[in-house]
C-alpha cells in the first residue's frame, strides 16, 4: 500500500522595497505621532514600492527569482502559480499570470485567490489539495501586496498600518510525515461590510465621484474588526492545536499574521507558546495583508529545522480566518 503524500515546502522567497515610510515621516503627513502608532498597533515602519509603473507582481518575481536561486528551481519545472493578493497589477489578466510572464513559466496553470489577509494560508491549503491530487509536483505560493495603492494616506486610522512586500514558497510532494499536516479556514460574509474597499469593482464602478470621495482605498471599522481578529486567529489557533494533540510545548514556532501586536498577543495567551517561539516583524514591515506570513518565513527560515511543528493563522476581510500546522520539510 502505497504512503499518503503530503505537500511540502521546499523552499522560502521573499522581496520588500527599499523605501522606508516610518511613523516620523508619517507625522508629517497627518496628525499622528510615533507614540500613537506604535502603542496601539506596534508598528514603527513599513516598506513603499516607490519605484513608477511598477505593482505587486513587480515584488512578487524578485521573491521568486530569489526563491529560484537557493533550490535550483527553473522556471519550466513549475506546473501551478497560486498568488494571494487584493491588489492585483490589474482587475485582469490574473496578477499570477503576469508572473508566470516575467519569470518564463509556460507550462504552468496560474491563477489568482483572493481571501484578503488570510489569502497565504488559503493558498497553502490549496496548492496541498493539488499536491495529494497526484495532477502537481512543483507549486508556488504567493502572498504578494502593494497596499500602498488602496491606502488613504488623509485617513489616520488606517494609513500607518499597511505596507507592501511579497513573499513565496516553493510546494512539493513527499511521502515522509512532513509539509502541510492539517489547516482549520472559516469565512463569516456578514462580516464584509466593516472591511473593504468601496469602490471599483462591478457593483461600485471608478469614477470622477468614486475617486473624490477615496472609495478606492481600504474602509476599516477598526473595533470591530480588532473584537474579530482576536476571537477568530487566537480561537482557531488553539482549536488547531487541541485537534491534533498539540502542547504549547510541541509547537516550535507560531507565526501569525502581522496586523496589530495587540491580536497577536492574544493569540500568545491561547495558545501558550512562548513568546520567543513567535515570530514577530510587525514594527519593521506594518501589514503587508497576504504577504506577511510568508515574509516572517522568509526572514526566520534559518531558525527552521527539519520537522519542526509550525502554525500559521490569520484573519482578514471577509471576514476569513484560519490556522495551519505544517511540519518544516528541511
Amino acid at each position: 500500500m502505497s504512503k499518503k503524500i503530503h505537500a511540502v515546502i521546499t523552499g522560502v522567497g521573499g522581496y520588500v522595497p527599499e523605501y522606508i515610510l516610518d511613523n516620523q515621516e508619517l507625522s508629517t503627513m497627518m496628525d499622528t505621532s510615533d507614540e500613537w502608532i506604535t502603542t496601539r498597533v506596534g508598528i514603527k515602519e513599513r516598506r513603499i514600492l516607490k519605484q513608477e509603473n511598477t505593482g505587486t507582481s513587480y515584488m512578487a518575481v524578485k521573491a521568486a527569482e530569489k526563491l529560484f536561486e537557493k533550490t535550483g528551481t527553473k522556471p519550466e519545472e513549475i506546473d501551478l502559480i497560486l498568488m494571494a493578493t487584493s491588489t492585483p497589477d490589474y482587475i485582469f489578466p490574473s496578477c499570477a499570470s503576469v508572473v508566470a510572464d516575467k519569470l518564463g513559466i509556460k507550462n504552468a496553470l496560474a491563477f489568482d485567490l483572493q481571501a484578503a489577509c488570510s489569502g497565504f494560508i488559503v493558498g497553502l491549503t490549496s496548492s496541498a489539495a493539488f499536491i495529494e491530487s497526484g495532477r502537481y509536483k512543483k507549486v508556488l505560493v504567493f502572498g504578494a501586496e502593494k497596499m500602498s495603492s488602496i491606502t488613504n494616506y488623509e485617513d489616520r486610522t488606517t494609513a500607518p498600518l499597511f505596507g507592501d512586500g511579497a513573499g513565496v514558497v516553493l510546494v512539493e510532494p513527499t511521502q515522509e510525515e512532513l509539509g502541510v499536516m492539517d489547516s482549520m479556514i472559516f469565512t463569516d460574509g456578514a462580516g464584509g461590510k466593516h472591511l473593504f474597499q468601496k469602490a471599483g469593482g462591478s457593483v461600485n464602478p471608478a469614477s470622477h465621484e468614486t475617486v473624490d470621495r477615496r472609495e478606492h482605498s481600504v474602509y476599516q471599522e477598526g473595533q470591530v474588526v480588532f473584537k474579530h481578529a482576536v476571537i477568530g486567529m487566537a480561537g482557531v489557533s488553539e482549536d488547531i492545536m487541541k485537534k491534533n494533540n498539540l502542547t504549547s510545548e510541541d509547537v516550535n514556532w507560531l507565526i501569525p499574521h502581522q496586523a496589530n501586536l495587540r491580536i497577536i498577543d492574544a493569540v500568545v495567551n491561547r495558545t501558550g507558546v512562548d513568546y520567543d517561539r513567535v515570530i514577530i516583524n510587525i514594527q519593521k514591515y506594518g501589514n503587508t495583508s497576504a504577504a506577511t506570513i510568508p515574509i516572517c518565513m522568509w526572514e526566520s527560515e534559518e531558525k527552521f529545522k527539519k520537522g519542526d511543528n509550525i502554525i500559521l493563522t490569520a484573519f482578514g476581510a471577509g471576514f476569513t480566518w484560519g490556522a495551519v500546522w505544517l511540519k518544516w520539510g528541511y
